[in-house]
């Protein structure tokens, strides 16, 4: 018996309760929610159930009864009654408050959606005055309600009110085993927040409440928020003020070095491999990140260099350089071009994008390992390590393959095993392979440097102290880096058996290269001496100089336990991390980025769907994973665009600027303040100073917010006010309608400053559309804030456009399905090799040469082909299309068997039996 359920999905919460509840033995897969698991059914449906015998259930009701059935436990009538009312009544609502709370983020509005079942299920147990639903026993519609009811009413202890009975009813629940332990696997651990990407692609359920609500939650609380007397004088008196005339952002005077009477901020993001494409989540999670707060940076005026670059040293590059038949420097050329055209595309604004193959990085990395040498940092020892008798040479880190010993995943690196994340030591895998011949290595010895973290731990905990307590480190890389410190610091090699690295500059160790993980942060020095030759100016001048290290969680340790370490052993005055700032994962859909398999979106291809780059940075920066692990989804960019760029942020723009062609010919009407207007002013004041509190903290995504609270609090007095009424009306009214048009259009041209950092082409389309003073991007941000009245009575503002448009249903789903590597390999495997295939004279010659990667990809779409044919059949699909997908098949076969060195047997002759 096999169960089929997906994590984030609330109805396999039930169904894995019952399964704990009852006891039943059944082999529990987890698929993705895209998954078809029941043959006959051409959607998904999960959970889905296939018993020992008979069709599959997928009705997660049907599934609690058969479980419980199974188990010995019969259902009555009562039950039943139950168990539809669940079904009928419960569950359409329950899905309702999951959307309200999840997807639309209205927590607050939860209790009212849910009054109706719980007054009714609270009034039941109460008349019945029983301790379960049908009696003294507890029973499968007990577990049901429980496990649907237990995400959104364990998070929160107001939704149940005064309803006693419930309450009794669902805490007894709510203790139980199986109850938490199927909620663990769900939800993993993230509440409601660990259903939102199953959520986000559900159809929006339809109700009024949700079709009449669509405010954010930041926008429900601050609609009823209260502006004092003093907050609207505040306002006006600000607004009354006049632009200041500051230096522009783009306005870069090169080198840019710090300055004695500024605010000097040294911004890196984690350096990118060479050796592939960045996919979305790549992109967010260091550059773009970065790029955000640079940008924001520059707006609040304080001294900024930004720099990045590609790391090119290592195994990751010999093996690709192996792969493609490439020198490694060939191919450390040909990607550092592909990232740069990337990140150009993606309007990456570094002051210097460099890389590590220099001789600046030789120079800088050897002096650091002198001075680690000469202050007694350093340790040499014997290791053991895995060398492939057949290639000749040392397997570093990238060059084995193997299977994890944490957590057996199959394709484990010989440093870090990418499904678990734990660092390994090569020798430790189980049934290593050589990566370029695939033949078992043996286990030989070899002496290598060490960097003494132990010997360095004092003083790294005494710096740790004082960089977290007083600059912006997020929680992630404050928890990463203690787990290490509370394991206790162990040696760790600096040293590699490889060609392609910084040479180390020991006699004794002058076959070896530096260890990339050593090397690699060095190269922000060595970028920026590549930048500047007064380099140290930034990097030997901590009091002067913020450093903000950007980058995701994976790469924590090295910036915070490592290379703190190599700089602060090398005792030469270095600039150490302030501010570190690390996402969580962002993944695509249901499941990771895969180059190979054609999931997701790299930054190559971003280009190609005609989506234009700044909502590409919008959405990419409003899921960013700040807190926890986010996910790309197509239907959810759609709905970001569609509604917050489309209908709330452009809308409110293109009307203000409208407004001002349309009934005033272009020109900014005079504006007569009126309480109402000076509300507004302060309400939009607050939002700018929250915006600036969060993007000073990094929170970058949070910020976002605030400048679509600003436009909605723009859309509403608009439709308040009602402008093209007034305008036809007497003279007070039409001096009512040139306020709030001029009043609006303000308010869009601070919008567009502070869309600057987010959507730098938006942002200035808007300022050339209201023909803004170039003054207004470098006055607004300062200090606390400054809603200035840029655009006076009088103002000539251009032609105005709409800013955004509509992605359409069939637009997206074509684009998801581009994406979702619905090519399977044995397609692709066989359309790469329809030229090449042998001819059957040539089959004898082909079987004597072996290809073990390609059998390994062959393989691979064998089986994929092989389940192909299976569901074909299943589903009694035409003759013909399972004959050529059989056909495929057989192909398939025919080369795997070439590759793996084995001549092929004759097909069959065709004829009768005899």
């Amino acid at each position: 018996m096999k169960l089929f359920v997906s994590e984030g999905n609330p109805h396999c919460l039930k169904v894995l309760a019952a399964l704990e509840e009852t006891g039943v033995k059944c082999d529990v897969q987890y698929v993705s929610h895209e998954e078809r698991v029941v043959p006959f059914i051409s959607r998904p449906v999960l959970p889905a159930l296939l018993p020992p015998t008979g069709p599959h259930l997928f009705s997660s009701n049907a599934i609690c009864s058969y479980l419980f059935e199974v188990g010995g436990k019969d259902c009555s009538d009562l039950c039943n009654q139950w168990l539809e009312w669940e079904t009928t009544e419960l569950q359409p609502t329950l899905l309702q408050a999951l959307h309200m709370a999840v997807v639309l983020e209205k927590g607050s509005e939860v209790s009212k959606v849910l009054q109706g079942p719980l007054n009714y299920l609270d009034q039941s147990l109460s008349k019945q005055n029983t301790a379960y639903l049908t009696g003294e026993t507890l029973s499968v519609a007990d577990i049901v309600m429980w496990a649907a009811l237990y995400p959104i009413l364990s998070g929160s202890s107001t939704i149940l009110g005064e309803r006693n009975s419930v309450k009794a009813w669902f805490e007894r629940g709510a203790k139980l085993q199986s109850i938490q332990s199927a909620a663990q696997k769900v939800l993993q651990g993230k509440g409601l927040q660990g259903m939102k990407t199953f959520l986000q692609r559900q159809p929006n359920p339809q109700s009024k409440e949700i079709q009449t609500c669509t405010s954010s939650p930041a926008e429900a609380e601050e609609s009823e928020r209260v502006v004092s007397e003093e907050e609207m004088e505040a306002a006006a008196l600000t607004w009354s003020k006049e632009l200041q005339d500051w230096p522009l952002p783009e306005d870069r005077q090169h080198p840019i070095l710090p300055q004695e009477d500024k605010k000097n901020i040294l911004v890196t993001s984690a350096l990118p491999y060479v050796n592939n494409v960045p996919h979305l989540g790549n992109i967010i999670g260091c550059v773009l990140s970065a790029d955000v707060f640079s940008r924001y940076s520059r707006l609040r005026g304080w001294n900024v260099l930004f720099v990045c670059g590609t790391d090119e040293y290592g195994t990751a590059t010999e093996n690709k350089a192996i792969e493609e038949g490439l020198t490694p420097q060939e191919i450390c050329d040909k990607y550092h071009a592909i990232h740069s055209a990337i990140y150009k595309w993606f309007q990456i604004d570094f002051d210097f994008f460099g890389r590590t193959t220099t001789e600046k990085q030789t120079v800088i990395a050897q002096d650091i390992f002198w001075r680690l040498h000469k202050n007694n940092f350093l340790l040499e020892d014997t290791v053991e390590q895995l060398r492939c008798e057949n290639c000749q040479r040392f397997l570093a880190d990238r060059f084995v393959e193997g299977i994890c010993p944490h957590c057996a995943y199959p394709e484990a690196r010989g440093d870090q095993c990418d499904k678990c994340g734990r660092l390994i030591n090569a020798v430790e895998l189980k049934e290593p392979q050589c990566k370029i011949c695939r033949k078992t290595p043996i286990i030989c010895s070899s002496k290598h440097l060490f960097l003494d973290l132990p010997k360095l731990e004092i003083q790294l905990e005494q710096w740790l102290d004082k960089s977290t307590s007083t600059g912006d480190w997020t929680a992630n890389a404050k928890q990463i880096t203690r787990s290490w410190l509370r394991d206790g610091l162990k040696p760790r090699c600096i040293t590699r058996d490889l060609k392609w690295g910084t040479p180390v500059p020991h006699p004794d160790f002058k076959e070896k290269v530096f260890y990339v993980w050593f090397d690699a942060p060095i190269g922000y020095l060595s970028i920026t001496a590549n930048y500047t030759d007064k380099w140290e100016k930034w990097w030997k001048n901590p009091p002067q100089v913020e450093l903000y290290n950007f980058m995701a969680k994976d790469n924590v340790p090295f910036h915070s336990v490592v290379f703190p370490c190599s700089l602060l052993g090398a005792q030469d005055n270095y600039t150490l991390v302030n501010h570190l700032v690390a996402t969580e994962y962002l993944n695509y859909e249901d499941t990771k980025f895969s180059k190979s398999r054609g999931v997701g979106v790299f930054g190559d291809m971003a280009k190609e769907t005609d989506i234009p780059c700044d909502v590409w940075r919008f959405y990419l920066l409003y899921v960013r994973p700040e807190g926890q692990d986010s996910s790309f989804s197509w239907a959810d960019l759609a709905t970001k665009n569609n509604s917050e760029l489309l209908n709330n942020l452009g809308n409110f723009i293109n009307r203000a600027g409208m407004f001002v062609t349309k009934f005033f010919e272009g020109c900014v009407p005079a504006m007569v303040l009126q309480q109402e207007d000076k509300k507004l002013l302060a309400l939009v004041a607050w939002e700018l100073q929250q915006y600036i509190q969060l993007m000073d903290k990094v929170k970058i995504r949070d910020s976002l917010k605030h400048i679509l609270n600003i436009s909605r609090h723009g859309n509403q007095y608009i439709q308040v006010n009602e402008p093209w009424k007034n305008i036809k009306a007497g003279d007070a009214e039409r001096q009512r309608a040139g306020t709030v048009t001029g009043v609006s259009v303000n308010i869009a041209c601070l919008l567009s400053v502070m869309l600057y950092p987010y959507m730098p082409t938006t942002s200035q389309t808007i300022r050339d559309q209201l023909n803004c003073p170039q003054s207004v991007i470098g006055t607004m941000l300062r200090g606390n804030g400054n809603f200035v009245c840029a655009l006076g009575a009088g103002h000539r503002v251009g032609a105005v456009s709409p800013l955004f448009q509509k992605l359409e249903g069939d637009q997206i789903e074509a684009l998801k399905k581009r994406f979702s590597g619905q090519q399977t390999t044995a397609q692709k495997v066989a359309s790469s090799e329809a030229a090449t295939a042998p001819a059957p004279a040539a089959e004898a010659t082909a079987a004597a040469a072996a290809d073990p990667e390609r059998a390994k990809q062959l393989s691979q779409a064998v089986v994929e082909q092989g389940e192909k044919v299976r569901n074909l059949k299943a589903q009694k699909a035409e003759k013909a299309l399972i004959t050529a997908e059989v056909t495929l098949l057989l192909d398939l076969k025919k080369q795997l068997v070439l590759a793996e060195g084995k001549t092929p047997e004759p097909a069959p002759q065709k004829g009768k039996k005899k």
